[in-house]
């Protein structure tokens, strides 16, 4: 290697090194518009957001469709979904149902689950909505754990807005899926997803808007 390659090929080592590449993990209680911050962090960050993207990436590892993927998350974590396909016409989650040839068991999913996050976390400059990634990747540095919160009034009407629920229905939505929190967690070995010391930051929705917490959270990424 001549002497001009060599420092060419030194320097971008350097450069390499001092690229940072955060990966930033959201974990949620239902009606705290989760999926809508993370969204907007990471247009404003310049990075990926992961949601159903993950349905998508299990799905081709396993060699199964998206549905069938859906279906394992949704059965394996009694999803708040499940509610909501209740009282909504047939939709993507519905049709997951209906196909009984096409399947994911449990063990594999809980095991793809795993690995993609760990693959999406090592690329970085990723946002991670939910799926217990906050734990997965809890001894990794340069990540950051978010959890948001709200009052259930807060709460209640986020969803009202955006599916159309009655309070009732409201309130039987919030129970589902709290009870499908602790359930996901508890395959990881948790029961502590609402304690402080798992995160780098805990945003009260009910007192802050969805501008402001955005700031706040790259302000940390960004320190």
């Amino acid at each position: 290697m001549d002497l001009e390659n060599y420092y060419s090929e030194s320097f971008k080592n350097i450069l390499l090194k001092e690229v940072k590449m955060p990966v930033i993990t959201i974990a949620r209680q239902l009606g705290a518009g989760g999926k809508t911050l993370g969204e907007m962090v990471a247009k404003k960050l310049g990075y990926t957001f992961y949601d159903n993207e993950i349905i998508q990436l299990i799905a081709e590892k396993a060699n199964v469709s998206e549905d069938a993927v859906f279906s394992t998350e949704k059965n394996t974590t009694s999803s708040f979904m499940k509610f909501v396909s209740g009282i909504m016409p047939k939709t993507f989650a519905d049709r997951a149902k209906e196909n009984k040839q096409d399947a994911l068991d449990e063990i594999i999913y809980v095991d793809l689950l795993n690995l993609i996050i760990e693959d999406i976390a090592k690329n970085g400059n990723a946002v991670i909505l939910g799926r217990g990634s906050q734990y997965i990747l809890a001894e990794r540095g340069d990540t950051f754990h978010i959890l948001l919160i709200a009052e259930d009034a807060h709460r209640k009407r986020f969803l009202s807005k955006k599916y159309n629920l009655t309070e009732e229905q409201t309130i039987s939505a919030i129970k589902v899926e709290d009870k499908r929190r602790e359930n996901l967690y508890r395959r990881f070995g948790k029961k502590d997803y609402d304690k402080w010391n798992n995160y780098h930051m805990i945003i009260n929705m009910t007192k802050t808007d969805l501008e402001a917490a955005v700031n706040q959270i790259c302000c940390l990424v960004n320190r």
